[in-house]
């Protein structure tokens, strides 16, 4: 199955801030805010939703087409991606930009505040799909460069390839109807809780009118798992997916994206179990938050499967 994982690629630079945020914003001083956190070290990590989706699925053995943006300082990242079996063919270097950073610092609580420059992202990336075999085809549309986001949307249902939208970040980008038509068509939209209250509040739908435009609406929900929901005998049906148990939780950075992984990974293959797959997508992202950033963490099948028996009895793939 050929994978087209669009979105960004980025330079992660992670900061941990030894106390709460909460304990140094005042409520009412909000309007004038001037706050210094000081923080613990930096590390730098290669990021980004399509490299994180990439990273994982090649752990998986499912090697995808990144459809993205970079800028003059990504050689470090293509040797990166490059030692994992991950073709970088497909994105487009703009050398007058740096490429995207984003700069993440955590606190005792795993809340994040985030800056982030979109350097290359700016710039749209070039992707001819003739040759692309609709029927062997799944993409997802991570958030990335917006004008492509629109395009490959269009593309896609053009085409006939199933794609899953995942506006995360992006959202408060979006027009009503822009957004409308970005979920319209897909097979899947996926979101955390508080970006699902945030489409509803700029589209002004319910959740039965967004899965009457998408197959299948995912929730994730952090430490509480995530919730798949469709419709059946024109009812919503929802299947809550319990939370992979870590051994412990060092960084959350990136564990959607691996969770994304897991779900496409579940959905191309053999099983194409929608709850199954997100069961692979739960696992996949406590891998992810054992380690310090977004594409350090490691698995082989074995390990993996073992781990996936141990929480729901049977293999993962």
């Amino acid at each position: 199955m050929n994978i087209l994982v669009s979105g960004s690629l980025a330079y992660d630079r992670i900061m941990n801030f030894p106390g709460k945020f909460s304990e140094h914003i005042l409520p009412d001083k909000i309007h004038m805010l001037n706050v210094c956190f000081t923080i613990n070290g930096v590390t730098e990590n290669f990021g980004g939703t399509a490299g994180n989706i990439a990273y994982a699925l090649s752990l998986m053995g499912e090697p995808p087409t990144i459809l993205a943006t970079a800028g003059r300082d990504f050689e470090p990242y293509r040797n990166w991606l490059t030692q994992r079996n991950i073709s970088t063919q497909h994105i487009k270097v703009i050398s007058e930009e740096l490429t995207a950073g984003a700069y993440i610092t955590t606190d005792q609580s795993d809340n994040q505040i985030t800056a982030f420059n979109p350097g290359a992202m700016k710039h749209s990336s070039t992707f001819h799909f003739d040759a692309v075999d609709a029927k062997k085809t799944f993409a997802i549309i991570a958030p990335g460069n917006l004008g492509d986001m629109v395009n490959f949307s269009n593309i896609y249902k053009k085409r006939g390839i199933d794609y899953i939208f995942d506006p995360g970040q992006s959202l408060p980008a979006w027009t009503k109807e822009l957004l409308t038509e970005l979920i319209h068509g897909s097979k899947i939209f996926i979101c955390n809780d508080y970006e699902l209250q945030l489409t509803q509040e700029k589209t002004a739908m319910t959740v039965e009118d967004i899965l009457g435009k998408t197959k299948t609406l995912i929730v994730t929900k952090g430490e509480y798992g995530s919730v798949v929901m469709h419709k059946e005998n024109n009812k919503i049906r929802s299947i809550d997916i319990p939370v992979a148990k870590v051994q412990q939780v060092n960084d959350p950075t990136g564990a959607g994206d691996a969770y994304r992984a897991g779900l496409i990974k579940g959905l191309v293959s053999s099983k194409k179990d929608i709850v199954h797959a997100a069961k692979i997508g739960a696992v996949c992202a406590a891998y992810c938050v054992e380690v310090y950033g977004p594409q350090n963490f490691h698995f082989t099948h074995e390990s993996f499967n073992e781990r996936f028996a141990s929480l729901f009895g049977e293999k993962a793939f």
